[in-house]
């Protein structure tokens, strides 16, 4: 995926994927050795396969995964959402071992960004995604990545991006400011536009998502949810962990206590008892 603003292409060069009995033998290792979640990621996680089967397999290889007894989750992260078809969508809601969350790198919804972009994907095409991933997987967890102050983002495309962020109401969201990448066409376009500027609209949807995330979290005080643990907080009070709607190291934590002592990987439920923007507190209940 050649897009105009990223220089990885050119330095990784064309995409490999590696076969799928090299990924059962290490997923088997790594479940051996107690790990409970994997997570499946690539520069392009939904072309896995294409170019040594030519075919995407991406659906095979979950459900090879999800025969291995000792894993519990499986996680997918950088689906492009031109390649989200039918197949990975019903194994995502079918399959209880695959994490109901996806992360769907967007970059931007208007149509004339997108294309200086470079990128295969439409605003109308989005949308219809988002709309049939809440359809037919209830509760799904989407996160995505964007884009702004790309060269030629006048005001216009960007209240269309702030809009589409303030209707879709993403669980989870990150946002960066346009960067030069020496070697891309990108940084060769006219119309660059300033930092000042490109730093106020990262600012604005940031604050927009802050509002979203707090909201997205209060909804989910009283619940009960299965939470992995990871580990104890620095106050040796809280333990602290992630359920399905949490990726490792992007999304924030779950802190809650338990009237026994946890080990790390155990899975317990965890019933939220308040939150923040980014993180929630709970306690497990036995």
């Amino acid at each position: 995926n050649c897009c105009t603003y990223c220089v990885i292409p050119s330095i990784r060069g064309p995409f490999r994927s590696r076969t799928i009995e090299s990924i059962i033998k290490e997923a088997e290792i790594l479940s051996r050795k107690g790990v409970k979640e994997l997570i499946l990621v690539a520069q392009d996680t939904t072309q896995y396969g294409t170019d040594i089967y030519n075919s995407r397999e991406i659906v095979r290889l979950i459900r090879e995964l999800s025969k291995i007894k000792n894993i519990e989750w499986i996680r997918l992260l950088y689906c492009y959402p031109e390649e989200m078809d039918d197949d990975l969508i019903n194994e995502i809601a079918n399959n209880d071992k695959v994490c109901k969350y996806i992360d769907l790198p967007l970059q931007h919804i208007s149509d004339r960004i997108l294309k200086a972009m470079g990128r295969r994907s439409t605003s109308e095409g989005v949308k219809k995604l988002i709309s049939k991933l809440r359809e037919k997987v209830p509760g799904i967890v989407l996160r995505t990545s964007l884009i702004v102050g790309f060269p030629g983002e006048d005001e216009s495309n960007f209240e269309d991006l702030y809009n589409f962020v303030e209707e879709t109401r993403f669980d989870r969201l990150g946002v960066f400011t346009y960067s030069k990448e020496e070697g891309t066409p990108a940084a060769r376009m006219k119309s660059q536009v300033s930092k000042r500027e490109k730093l106020k609209r990262y600012n604005k949807i940031m604050e927009l998502q802050k509002k979203i995330s707090l909201e997205k979290n209060l909804e989910r005080v009283g619940k009960i949810y299965k939470t992995i643990v990871q580990g104890v907080a620095d106050d040796g009070i809280f333990y602290y962990g992630r359920t399905y709607a949490e990726a490792p190291e992007i999304d924030g934590v779950i802190y809650f206590t338990a009237q026994r002592p946890l080990n790390i990987g155990e899975f317990v439920w965890v019933k939220m008892l308040n939150s923040d923007e980014y993180d929630l507190i709970g306690e497990v209940i036995e």
